[in-house]
């Protein structure tokens, strides 16, 4: 799939003068069931596939298959209906709700869009029962938005994707905006939500703990492309793309010990404008392990790897993976402290914050 927005000038009459590549050509899946986690820095270009995937960004090419159904080719009627399996929890709770419709009338909108109001009874139980769900209080549905704290709307948006019987959850960065202690309670409700309704979810977001404690797969992204994919365990375990490291390593540690011994890489230069992306491997400009032969020219394809240790199914978009893991290559141009060889090397490169931190 890939996105591109135009950029245009003009004084009379707009011309394209160019392209911002939001996405840029990503390739992947998700089961059902499943939670997959997006990660990437801010202007990677996460939040705007996860809405190309609904069509509420239309996607410049590529297709969107949704129980064999391609999503991006529909029009119309049918695009409408199709919506019902699909919806999404936006990332600002307060800016997402209409903050002149109560909570009641929020939640029947899309109710009565898909006709799935018959009476009023029946629909004042589904409502009663969705707030429940989410942990609100029947009073709940006669008061607005602004009357909630943040974490009481976004439970509020997530009883409205819910209120259509979706298969299909896209949570935009859902607890970005949230107190940690907050984040918590949001994060143990999706996992709740999806075990009784049995939920697909995308969740974007760039908290590499959270994504860690909620995700089955992740998929890491850098400037508008897939870098790196394997299940949660084996990506923290054995990050494999240099980018994918550098983020594992800005991770703080909860032990003053490990932090001030284990191996940080700081990455050099500054993040290239997804108007003009670098030839090549898009991430060479700033990669410790570059090299001219190949990394300036060749972009790189999204392959399965087989390491030693590293789970089948780990993709990673980088010439020389292998090499990199082995040690073959080693870093240049980075600042790093070496890692203790006392600690082991479950100390120093697998203790991220676990989930019972979340």
């Amino acid at each position: 799939m890939k996105v591109h927005f135009p950029i245009k000038r003009g004084l009379i009459f707009d011309k394209v003068v160019g392209h911002v590549y939001a996405v840029d050509g990503i390739d992947l899946q998700i089961k059902r069931g499943e939670t997959y986690g997006l990660v990437g820095e801010s202007g990677c270009g996460k939040s705007t596939f996860g809405r190309a995937l609904l069509r509420l960004e239309e996607p410049t090419e590529g297709t969107a298959y949704f129980d064999g159904v391609d999503i991006a080719s529909l029009k119309g009627e049918e695009l409408r209906t199709k919506r019902k399996d699909m919806q999404m929890v936006f990332q600002d709770p307060l800016s997402s709700l209409d903050p002149r419709q109560t909570v009641e009338a929020l939640l029947l909108e899309g109710m009565q869009a898909h006709g799935l109001t018959k009476d009023k009874a029946t629909a004042g139980k589904r409502l009663r029962e969705l707030l429940s769900a989410v942990g609100l209080p029947p009073a709940a549905l006669k008061k607005y938005p602004h009357e909630f704290s943040g974490g009481q709307r976004q439970r509020i948006g997530i009883a409205r994707a819910l209120s259509v019987d979706p298969k299909l959850i896209v949570a935009d960065e859902p607890v970005s905006a949230l107190d940690v202690s907050v984040q918590a309670q949001v994060i143990n409700l999706l996992e709740d939500l999806q075990e009784e309704f049995g939920l697909t979810y995308l969740v974007v977001a760039h908290d590499l703990a959270v994504v860690r404690h909620i995700s089955d797969r992740i998929g890491v992204m850098y400037l508008g492309s897939l870098v790196e994919e394997s299940d949660a365990d084996s990506l923290y375990a054995e990050p494999l793309h240099p980018y994918t490291r550098a983020l594992m390593s800005a991770v703080p540690v909860p032990d003053p010990t490990i932090e001030d011994t284990r191996e940080r890489i700081i990455l050099v230069g500054d993040l290239p404008s997804p108007a003009n992306p670098p030839s090549g491997c898009r991430f060479h400009t700033r990669c410790p392990w570059r090299q001219e032969s190949k990394c300036d020219t060749d972009r790189p394809e999204l392959r399965v790897v087989q390491i030693n240790g590293v789970s089948a199914g780990h993709r990673v978009a980088c010439h020389y993976a292998e090499q990199i893991q082995s040690g073959e290559l080693q870093p240049h141009d980075v600042q790093a402290v070496a890692v203790d060889p006392n600690l082991g090397e479950s100390d120093a490169g697998g203790s991220m914050f676990q989930p019972e931190s979340v």
